[in-house]
C-alpha cells in the first residue's frame, strides 16, 4: 500500500501537466475558430450572391486602396491580422463565398469591433471583396 501512496503524487502531477498542455494546445484553435464563426451566419441567399465585379481587372486594385483607407488599421497592412481584426488571408476567409464576405462587410460584427459598412456604396464593398479574394492565403505553420 505504501508503494501505491508513493505513486499517487507522480500520477497526480502527470494528470495536471497533461491537462495544462491540452488546454494550451486547444485554446488558440478555439479562439481562432470563434473569430471566423460569423462567416457561417450569412444567410444562404446572401452567401450565394456572386461578385458583379469578378471580371473587372481593376476591382481588386481599387479594393486594395479602400482596404488601406478603411481596413488596414484593424486587419494590418498586409491583411494578416492586426490590433483588432483577424487575418483575412486565413483559409476560413479565403474559402468563404464572395456573397458571404459582402454580407459581413455590409452588416459588420459590432460586438467584435467590425464596423457596419452599409453606407459604403455597394460597388466599393464589392471592390473590397475582390481585393480580399485576391489575397494569397496565409502559409500553413509547420506541424
Amino acid at each position: 500500500m505504501t508503494a501505491k501512496l508513493k505513486l499517487l503524487p507522480a500520477i497526480a502531477a502527470l494528470f495536471v501537466a497533461s491537462t495544462i498542455v491540452a488546454a494550451q494546445n486547444s485554446a488558440p484553435a478555439t479562439k481562432d475558430a470563434s473569430v471566423y464563426a460569423e462567416l457561417s451566419k450569412a444567410p444562404a441567399k446572401a452567401a450565394a450572391r456572386h461578385n458583379p465585379l469578378d471580371s473587372d481587372p481593376e476591382a481588386a486594385a481599387a479594393g486594395g486602396k479602400l482596404f488601406a483607407q478603411h481596413c488596414a488599421e484593424c486587419h494590418g497592412e498586409t491583411a494578416e491580422g492586426g490590433k483588432k481584426g483577424p487575418n483575412l488571408r486565413a483559409d476560413e476567409v479565403q474559402n468563404a463565398t464572395p456573397g458571404t464576405l459582402f454580407w459581413l462587410l455590409t452588416n459588420g460584427v459590432v460586438r467584435r469591433g467590425m464596423p457596419v459598412w452599409s453606407k459604403l456604396p455597394e460597388p466599393q464593398r464589392w471592390q473590397l471583396v475582390s481585393y480580399i479574394k485576391s489575397l494569397v492565403p496565409a502559409p500553413k505553420p509547420p506541424s
